[in-house]
């Protein structure tokens, strides 16, 4: 009798905790659709050259991790996830670095179109998708899928 309660709440608990990580999950996907997006208008605005040929190359890679991360496959969770903080990290580091000391070649100032707002969103998803790296591996349904 006393088995059943306890197995009502972890049902619960499972509920819950699938709840939240779709949660993380499809807010990781937007930030990474941002960053895209955000490629994306500098790419129309007339960014060329090898920096546009990047940006090209990042827009097809957060699509593409967007959807990996809202979309896995169940034997893949939480590795899109981990490759979107990774790619978004990078990113971030790599505006950084254009912004401080070059990057192959590039030197980038503030007040170029949309740099601060970059810095912002960047800043913002590689916190969320941390923190959804995070609930992936804390996950009682990552738990109960390993012993199950």
């Amino acid at each position: 009798m006393s088995a059943q309660p306890q197995a009502r709440g972890s049902l619960r608990s499972t509920g819950a905790g699938h709840r939240a990580v779709m949660a993380w999950r499809l807010l990781s996907g937007l930030m990474l659709l941002a960053m895209a997006g955000i490629h994306l208008y500098l790419i129309f605005y007339g960014v060329g050259g090898l920096l546009g040929k990047l940006f090209v190359l990042n827009v097809i890679g957060g699509v593409v991790l967007a959807v990996a991360v809202v979309a896995p496959p169940s034997r893949l969770v939480p590795l899109p996830t981990v490759l979107g903080l990774l790619f978004m990290v990078g990113t971030l580091l790599a505006l950084v670095l254009a912004l401080t000391v070059g990057l192959f070649g590039i030197r980038e100032v503030l007040t170029f179109k949309l740099v601060p707002t970059t810095l912002w969103v960047e800043s913002i998803g590689s916190v969320v998708l941390a923190i959804t790296v995070a609930v992936e591996l804390r996950s009682p349904v990552r738990s109960a899928r390993a012993t199950g």
